[in-house]
């Protein structure tokens, strides 16, 4: 394995001077004698002996190349005992996992057949090398801490997709994330692990034992007495789940955590080691000796100060040493065990980076004296060694270990040469550069210190009825605010030492964008903003594909860090160019969304495709833009669109790209921890089932496009004299400002879309540990009050409430500090300061782009996405801990997005249906909220108007239910018993909200905000209902129309509730059905209190029969009162007897919403308005032919005493609920049953004295004092009707309208409702000219 003189195949350069064997004499200034003494002093001889002559016979660089020979060759093994075989292991050398055969399942396999990712439910696959004596170990880098079972097994293990390494007789295996060990049976055993951890697997096969650690600690020995004699040896093997991943190491590197006495499975380079070592003294010989030629002597000095001056004698000398150096520096072992330790070592006095000038010195002298390709492999290897050793260390509480190798990072990256080699090639293209820039969260607090760190805990310990949080400080005990105080100061002690590590990361980002490093090619900047594009490219496209997608959580902190620095650039612009805009004031000007100069790879736009959009829009581009589209490309794009499947076939099915052994063209984010080109894909099924629909002829077809971003330029980019690069294309009503660097702008909109991609997600995932901390607390406490409450005559009880305390406290400690590290790293106020600028940046740029008019389509949707996620993160996962008020310019924000959602909720402009949802959804949270409500409110009044005007509608082909559920929110606090945050029957039940998407989940929390009513919002809805009289009928006949189809299909769906519940056999209700009935009634209760609203407020629409629609509207609206009135209220009806049975799903149907909603209209218009419009609706009502008296009784508890009887009915079939969903079947009806269930009380509006004030119950009962007056009159005068005289169509109403020009007859109201839809009449098929009164002659 010794590479002699240039050991590669590619010819070295001779750096030999030609003086050296031509004149033997000239050593330029030094002279034969101190030269002598020179290269003695940086090679010293090892043999005392021959030294001692080789001292007097002076060396010179004619005979160094063969004394460094001589010297290099001691004590090297000879030929024989290198190649001879360890005793006690067999297999081939290097080790590597057994790609041709020993696999089960679906797997990744890296390219280095180290890393390995799971592809089905439990794939295995073992080593290629075996042990049978002796003590051997191996590490494994753990990546995912998901399920795996890691340790050994023998040849003789069959595994499938259920059963793996453990699971069979022969195998043997450790499993962190179940904290179990295996062996066919399974135990207690070990820690728990984490991604980031080193799992070291020991076997002693003399002993028969087998051991793990974990990041070097011993857990303890696992097995013993493990099966052992002739013919059974022990491979490594692994078992993982879907998408789990690792990387081992059996020895191609050192390992991290060597145990004494065992062997790597993997000899390390022995021989090429010592040499290694041997040319790194002479190297630091060279460094720390000085030729002082004037004095004639050698002088000795620090290495630190030692520059590349070009002496010759030195540079010789070196040229001599790198000969042999520079071929080991390409081999991984050495890279890391010999030079990264070296450089690791200057850097260990502490101080900052630039203090240390001789890395920047060395990395110099490496680019003068290796070959290229020698530079560039061990630049890669050595970034490849830093970044695992970055990423694999443990956390320690003052972050040592990740500042040590990030100082490295940033000391090699500060060199310009390399720097630029390592971002060309290999930051983004061979190595995950993002976990630079990540910190992982400790699982188990107490190895990562944070017990030291945080010495007191502490957590909140008063609630409201609700469980919420009440954090009054004037509560606090003295003992609680002294512990809040020692946490807070933990918490801050432990912000500092990670804000040392993020202000290392975002020196290396700062580095990365540097734009001045011109000398050597093309500036930093722009090679690092065509790999993030690609970068973004790659997640924004192969969602789904396991191993080409960044982890959320790295992309959280790159995010962060990325800000800062861009920020940071931002500004040093703007000081030396004060016309340009602030990164304070930053956005992204339109014209990047429509000139062609930037990338969106297919993301949506506000206004479809873009290919579509080119081709409507290319009039305005000319005329606004000055941006001609070429008809070329038109149909270039058209014919893309027809083909685009056959196009993405290779490039967006990396699986297929991967079984047929065609490389990835990136590193896979779950393996091996850098390199990770999951390119091999390995399936014990004879097909496998990701092949691609047609062979693939080159791994991957690049469209000219991508090819673009690779290869843009500076003045590409930035633009030179009359180019304005990426901002081409200026419309008229940008300003003529510079805004940035061009291509800052292009990276902040990298840094929306990364916020889009994935850090959103994860910024809601990791509010659960506070929401674990918040359920824990009220669970304590809850326990506490118990024991507090606990006779003392049960012990037994006591002692078992003591044990639970005692595991909620410790869970708490646990939590709280974990919660710490959390809050630091994740929701801190700097934290919390990107992501309101990153909302901001939105705000503004869509503010921007719709100042455009029809070019606003061009703006992709994931503006709009961030601008409402991010506003959603500030009041959901920030707070409460960081309050939004302390925000600055907070109020003017919620301002400027509240005039956002107004306006573009329904922008003709914007057409994907996805985004109009959630714009809807954030305008329904944003008028929950007192504060974003005020916001609402203070947007100019013309759009209030515009967007009030929008959500009157008619409810038809559009999505109504969110803008009803908006005018419900501006209403409720109002309407009639309407003050309730939940409904009385639900208080005690917690609202399921946890696992819905983000803005749904918004809405869900919103439901449950105190109410907050706008007046001036209705003000204007009463303003434009009624001056627009066409618009008020249009809008309440769809209401009407959608309460009657909501109410109906509601009562439908609870008639199939109870048959199933009254079939003898146990039947399953499908969930989804519960639900969806649900949400039928909570649409009828929300569509009745709309009604109630227009009727409160504009009382006319319905009673001024001036209006050409009035009367038809009030019978319509008396009508479904009736309906609902009477189905609700009815005696042992199917309402009661649904609502009875309680099942999960139905919670919210119950008797007090949707009564109490009719209720508030029928006030309204029969006790609050002025007397003819209550006579015109008393009569309506009256003469409805379903009015029931008894319903109006109903209400107040006086419909009779049947009730007892109907309640025992209903309850004989209570729920027995089921595993599928919601089971319903009768139980046996029992005596205490039914004596039970007679005592259920009817409903009446005067159990809810919380809910219904002492005025409108007074209301209810002067409503039912003149309906029964009203009906007993109605009733004395009515004359009867003949049956000639009745309406033909409804036999309800008498003919009062005969129809023009075929004088046939009907009633007002059917002619009416027929004319809304229909202009033909009802009988004859005639067009109606006109509708003119009708009275029946008195003579006849």
């Amino acid at each position: 394995m010794s590479s002699k003189g240039g050991g590669t195949a590619l010819t070295r350069r001779n750096y030999r001077l030609a003086s050296d064997t031509d004149k033997p004499r000239a050593t330029g200034i030094v002279n034969e004698r101190l030269l002598s003494d020179y290269l003695h002093h940086v090679f010293p001889s090892t043999k005392q002996g021959p030294a001692l002559a080789s001292l007097r016979k002076p060396l010179g660089f004619q005979d160094l190349g063969s004394h460094l020979e001589r010297l290099l060759s001691e004590g090297e093994p000879t030929e024989d005992s290198r190649d001879q075989p360890v005793e006690g292991r067999l297999g081939p050398q290097p080790v590597v996992l057994d790609h041709t055969s020993g696999f089960e399942g679906l797997l990744f396999v890296d390219d280095d057949l180290l890393g390995v990712i799971g592809h089905s439910n439990f794939s295995s696959i073992r080593a290629t090398t075996c042990v049978y004596k002796g003590k051997w170990a191996y590490e494994v880098l753990i990546s995912s801490q998901g399920l795996m079972q890691i340790g050994w097994c023998t040849l003789n293990c069959r595994f499938n997709q259920e059963e793996g390494v453990g699971d069979t007789p022969d195998s043997y295996a450790y499993d962190g994330n179940r904290v179990r060990k295996w062996n066919v049976t399974t135990t207690n055993y070990g820690k728990s692990w984490a991604a980031g951890d080193i799992v070291s697997c020991l076997i002693d096969v003399d002993e028969g034992t087998i051991t793990f650690c974990l990041n070097g600690q011993s857990l303890g020995t696992a097995f013993t007495s493990i099966k052992m004699g002739p013919g059974v040896a022990y491979f490594p093997a692994i078992s993982l789940s879907f998408k789990e991943s690792v990387a081992f190491n059996f020895g191609s590197r050192p390992l991290r955590y060597p145990v004494d006495g065992y062997l790597p499975l993997q000899n390390p380079p022995t021989s090429d080691l010592i040499k290694a070592h041997k040319l790194l003294g002479y190297i630091k010989n060279v460094l720390s000796t000085a030729i002082d030629a004037q004095e004639d002597r050698l002088v000795e000095k620090d290495c630190g100060l030692w520059r590349l001056h070009g002496e010759p004698t030195v540079l010789v000398t070196l040229a001599h040493i790198f000969n042999h150096f520079a071929p080991l520096m390409c081999k991984v072992y050495l890279v890391e065990d010999v030079l990264m330790n070296f450089l690791l070592g200057i850097l260990e006095g502490g101080g900052s980076v630039d203090e240390h000038p001789l890395i920047q010195q060395l990395l110099d002298l490496f680019w003068l004296l290796m070959e290229d390709y020698e530079v560039n492999e061990c630049l890669k290897q050595l970034m490849m060694s830093l970044l695992r050793a970055y990423r694999f260390s443990p956390i320690i509480p003052d972050l040592g270990f990740q500042i040590h190798y990030l100082r490295l990072t940033t000391a090699i990256l500060h060199h310009e040469k390399s720097r630029k080699y390592l971002l060309n090639n290999v930051l983004f293209d061979v190595l995950r550069s993002v976990v630079f820039f990540y910190i992982k969260t400790p699982l188990r607090v107490k190895e990562a210190g944070l017990e030291e760190l945080i010495l007191t805990t502490w957590w909140p310990t008063h609630f409201d009825k609700e469980g919420k949080d009440e954090r009054e400080p004037a509560d606090e005990s003295a003992d609680e605010r002294l512990r809040r105080r020692a946490y807070e100061r933990g918490c801050q002690r432990l912000k500092k030492r990670i804000e040392v590590v993020e202000e290392l990361q975002v020196q290396i980002l700062k580095l990365l964008l540097n734009n001045k490093d011109k000398s050597t090619g093309e500036a930093s900047r722009y090679i690092f903003l065509n790999k993030f594009r690609k970068f973004l490219q790659e997640n924004a496209s192969n969602r789904g594909h396991p191993t080409a997608l960044c982890p959320p959580e790295y992309m959280v902190c790159f995010l962060h860090r990325l800000i800062t620095a861009v920020r940071a650039s931002w500004d040093d612009g703007h000081r030396k160019n004060p016309a340009s805009v602030s990164s304070e004031e930053a956005y992204v000007p339109p014209q990047l969304f429509y000139n062609g100069k930037v990338d969106y790879f297919d993301l949506q736009r506000l206004g479809g495709l873009l290919s579509h959009l080119k081709k409507t829009l290319k009039d305005d581009l000319a005329s606004k833009a000055n941006i001609i589209i070429d008809p070329a490309e038109i149909q270039a794009t058209s014919m893309d669109d027809l083909d685009e499947d056959e196009e993405s076939g290779a490039a967006q099915r990396p699986f297929g790209a991967a079984a047929m052994g065609g490389a990835l063209a990136r590193p896979s984010w779950l393996s091996s921890p850098t390199l990770g080109r999951a390119n091999r894909f390995l399936s014990t099924a004879a097909v496998s089932l990701m092949t691609p629909r047609r062979p693939l002829t080159q791994p991957e077809k690049v469209k000219v496009r991508t090819l673009a971003v690779e290869q843009r330029t500076e003045e590409d980019i930035e633009g030179s004299h009359g180019n304005d690069g990426l901002l081409l294309g200026r419309p008229l009503e940008e300003p003529d400002q510079p805004i940035a660097d061009k291509s800052l702008l292009e990276i902040v909109d990298g840094i929306v879309m990364m916020y889009n991609l994935s850090v959103h997600q994860q910024l809601g995932k990791m509010v659960v540990v506070s929401d674990d901390v918040h359920e824990y607390a009220v669970a304590l406490k809850d326990t506490e009050e118990k024991i507090a409450r606990c006779p003392s005559r049960r012990p037994d009880i006591l002692e078992e409430l003591q044990k639970s305390q005692k595991v909620f406290a410790e869970k708490l400690n646990h939590l709280s500090r974990r919660l710490a590290w959390i809050n630091a790293t994740i929701y801190s106020k700097d934290k919390m300061l990107d992501v309101y600028w990153l909302l901001c940046v939105c705000i503004r740029t869509i503010e921007h782009a719709d100042n455009t008019g029809s070019l606003f389509a061009f703006a992709p949707e994931f503006y709009l996405n961030v601008a409402m996620n991010a506003y959603s993160a500030l009041k959901n996962y920030f707070s409460p801990a960081n309050g939004m008020e302390e925000l600055p310019d907070y109020e003017e924000t919620l301002t400027q997005l509240a005039a956002i959602l107004a306006k573009h909720f329904a922008d003709p402009r914007i057409v994907g249906t996805d985004i109009k949802d959630s714009l809807m959804q954030a305008l329904a949270s944003y008028v929950c909220y007192p504060q974003s409500l005020r916001a609402v409110e203070r947007i100019p009044e013309e759009q209030r108007v515009a967007m009030m005007r929008n959500l009157l509608a008619p409810y038809e082909q559009r999505p109504w239910a969110q803008t009803n559920w908006i005018l419900v929110r501006l209403w409720r606090g109002c309407g009639f018993g309407y003050r309730y945050t939940r409904l009385p029957h639900l208080l005690k039940t917690k609202p399921e909200d946890a696992n819905l998407p983000s803005l749904q989940r918004d809405l869900s929390i919103a439901s449950f905000q105190k109410p907050c009513p706008s007046l001036l919002l209705q003000r204007h809805m009463a303003e434009l209902l009624s001056t627009d009289k066409d618009m008020a009928a249009s809008f309440l006949n769809s209401v009407l129309n959608q309460l009657n189809w909501a109410f109906s299909e509601f009562i439908g769906m609870i008639q199939e509730i109870q048959q199933a519940a009254e079939r003898p056999e146990r039947n399953f209700v499908d969930t989804r059905q519960l639900k969806v009935c649900a949400t039928c009634f909570d649409l009828s209760v929300s569509l009745l209190r709309v009604l109630e609203m227009t009727v409160t407020l504009v009382p006319e629409i319905f009673l001024d029969w001036s209006r050409p629609s009035a009367e038809l509207l009030l019978r319509r609206l008396a009508q479904l009162l009736n309906q609902v009135l009477n189905r609700v209220t009815a005696e042992k009806n199917l309402f009661d007897r649904v609502v009875n049975l309680r099942l999960p799903g139905l919670e919210s149907v119950d008797h007090y919403p949707i009564l109490v909603a009719v209720t508030g209209i029928l006030v309204r218009i029969l006790v609050d308005g002025h007397r003819q419009g209550i006579s015109r609706a008393a009569s309506v009502l009256l003469s409805d032919p379903c009015f029931q008296l008894h319903s109006i009784q109903h209400l107040l508890g006086e419909g009779g005493d049947s009730s007892g009887s109907s309640a025992a009915i209903s309850s004989a079939v209570r729920p027995v609920v089921g595993s599928l969903g919601s089971s319903v079947a009768p139980p046996m009806p029992s005596a205490a049953g039914s004596a039970a269930s007679s005592e259920r009380k009817h409903f009446s509006l005067h159990a809810y004295t919380d809910y219904i004030s002492e005025e409108e119950k007074q209301k209810v009962e002067l409503m039912l004092a003149f309906l029964t007056e009203e009906s007993k009159q109605a009733a004395a005068s009515t004359a009867p009707t003949s049956e000639e005289d009745l309406c033909p169509i409804c036999y309800a109403h008498s003919i009062s309208a005969i129809f023009k020009p075929c004088s046939h007859k009907s009633c007002k109201a059917c002619i009416n409702q027929h004319l809304m839809n229909n202009k033909d009449c009802f009988f004859c098929k005639a067009t109606i000219t006109g509708v003119e009164d009708y009275s029946k002659p008195a003579s006849s």
